[in-house]
Order: C-alpha cells, then structure tokens, then sequence
C-alpha cells in the first residue's frame, strides 16, 4: 500500500514520476478526500485520536471542551489527518485536565495555515461552528446538522454571496446551490 498528496499523472507528465513505476502501484487506486472536505468527521476522529493517544500515554481519555471542538472544525487542515492528530497529541501530552479547551491546544496551532482565529471569532460571537449535534439520534442527522451549521456560517462570512461561498469551501456554484436546496437553506437569509 502506499499513499501520496500528489496527483500522479500529472508527475508523470511533468517527468517528475515513472510511468512504470505508477502503473505497477497502481493496482486498487483509491482516492480519499482532505478532512477539509468532510469537517463532519472532525469530532469522531478527535475522539477516536483522544482515546488512542491517551491510551498510548499512560493517561485517561479526556473530554474536548465545545470551544476546542469549535476551533478543531473551523481549521482547514493543511496536514489532513495527520495534522489533527499530532495537534490532539500535542494537547493530551502537556495538558493535565480531563477536559481539553482552547488554551491547551499547541501555541502553534494553525501557522500552517489552519485557521483558529476563526474558530475563535465563532466562539467570542457566541456562535457554534458545530450544533449540539451530539444530540441527534443518528449519523445522518448529526452530519445534516454539521453541514447546515457550517453552510449558514460561510454564506454568513461572505454576505450571502453564493459565489465567493462555494469558491470558499471548494465547491462549484452549482453543487452549492443544490446543497443550499437539500439542506433548505435560504442564502437571502443568511
């Protein structure tokens, strides 16, 4: 198995990857969104990574505050997975509480181009970049209620602007139109 965060055949037609190379690799090829693109697993993952590494560091599994969840789903995650992880790791090494909050996370959270200060506007504007969706009863209603949240914050951060909005979360105009119809979300209002 191996994995890469390049798009490989444009490396072979730049001359910068064997073609030989990639089609003897390429036997199962699957391709695996950036946690950018599915913020809604943030809060499983920090859990999952919250247990495991706790475990690993001889400690007890804490508890992520709301305002440390709001600031791990506003940040765009260069470093995908791994980043979310070594960020989780870093808090659960040096804090001593059984709740992790903001101030716990690494000091340096974010210089790679996450970005927390937005997480932290949503928490001092006394919004939530995640509902309470701990209470859905379901995967489905809890990933609904993610997408919804998340939706309405970026129509709200760019005025309405249906355009600039998907250009923001990396969709076309389109799919975010048949998003907003979906989720019954109103840009107008937003």
């Amino acid at each position: 198995m191996s994995a890469t965060n390049k798009e490989l055949t444009t490396e072979i037609a730049r001359q910068t990857f064997r073609e030989d190379l990639y089609y003897r690799l390429r036997v199962v090829l699957l391709k695996l969104p950036p946690l950018r693109e599915h913020k809604e697993d943030i809060p499983l993952l920090a859990e999952e990574f919250c247990r495991m590494l706790a475990a690993k560091h001889g400690r007890p599994s804490p508890k992520l505050s709301r305002e440390a969840m709001e600031l791990l789903a506003a940040s765009d995650w260069k470093g995908n997975v791994r980043e979310l992880k070594n960020v989780l790791e870093s808090a659960i090494v040096m804090s001593r509480d059984d709740v992790l909050g903001p101030a716990d996370l690494p000091s340096d959270f974010g210089s790679a181009g996450a970005s927390p200060a937005t997480g932290a506007a949503l928490v001092a504007s006394g919004e939530r970049a995640l509902p309470s969706f701990l209470e859905a009863g379901d995967y489905r209603e809890a990933k609904r209620q993610v997408e919804i949240s998340y939706i309405k914050a970026k129509l709200r951060q760019h005025g309405g602007n249906i355009t600039r909005t998907a250009a923001a979360i990396g969709l076309h105009r389109q799919s975010l139109q048949e998003k907003l119809r979906e989720l019954g979300i109103s840009a107008e209002k937003e």
